[in-house]
């Protein structure tokens, strides 16, 4: 499990913060999903859908993931 947070930068507000087995992100190139102790990674996100575990997905319209030290950071616009 990691620790998972998701800000929208437009609004300057947290959307949510949760511990995750699992996130799929959508990548430039396609999704991608980010698990426990991933490798660090920054990654420019396109128009999608960001999905946690089995929650409710969250669209976004663009955005940049980064993964270090076992948190996922996720700053999007919505």
């Amino acid at each position: 499990m990691f620790r998972v947070s998701l800000l929208d930068i437009q609004r300057a507000s947290l959307v949510c913060r949760e511990v995750a087995s699992c996130v799929v992100l959508p990548g430039e190139e396609g999704e991608f999903s980010v698990l426990d102790f991933h490798q660090p990674i920054v990654s420019c996100l396109k128009e999608g859908v960001v999905k946690i575990d089995e929650k409710q997905p969250v669209p976004i319209k663009r955005g940049i993931a980064r993964m270090e030290g076992n948190e996922l950071f996720i700053l999007v616009e919505q």
